[in-house]
């Protein structure tokens, strides 16, 4: 039903509200919805996240093509790389800048691999718990990588596309 303990760094405070991101698109369990049904109020609902499930969707829905991560990865969309003097990681930040990018992001995705990324809730959760962790990120390196999407991987930016791209 739900994933195991959630791995996030000892060093990122999370807040329930940072969580709402993540939470607002998974769909709960049937067991939940029957709850928060007899009780006549709306539940919400809080994926636990995997920093190492998320390093895995990093590489297997194909972010890796074009975001980096300790320099690992394609060039044409910004690093995900937690800096050292950020105190916490703010969910919203996260979500909102795909948001942001996403048109750019859609192109790029049906340019270089042919099919656009899907995410559900559960999904972005664990990639934001990746994008949180740096001892999870210090152990990310090219044998993560297979070499088919190795292959994929851009190395220039499209700063063509996104004239914002040094902005974010």
């Amino acid at each position: 039903m739900f994933p195991a303990v959630a791995r996030w760094s000892a060093g990122i405070s999370l807040t329930l509200g940072a969580l709402l991101v993540a939470s607002a698109l998974s769909a709960p369990s049937p067991a939940l919805a029957q709850d928060a049904a007899n009780s006549g109020s709306r539940k919400l609902l809080i994926p636990l996240a995997s920093a190492e499930d998320g390093m895995k969707l990093f590489v297997g829905k194909g972010c890796v093509v074009c975001h980096a991560v300790n320099g690992i990865g394609g060039k044409a969309a910004p690093a995900l790389d937690i800096g050292d003097d950020e105190p916490y990681f703010d969910v919203f930040d996260f979500a909102a800048r795909m948001w942001r990018g996403a048109p750019t992001m859609i192109l790029l995705q049906e340019m270089e691999m042919g099919y656009q990324i899907e995410l559900n809730g559960e999904e972005l959760a664990h990639l934001a718990a990746f994008a949180s962790d740096k001892e999870m990120q210090s152990r990310f390196s090219e044998k993560d990588i297979p070499e088919v999407i190795r292959d994929w991987m851009v190395d220039e930016v499209y700063q063509e596309l996104d004239p914002d791209y040094m902005a974010r």
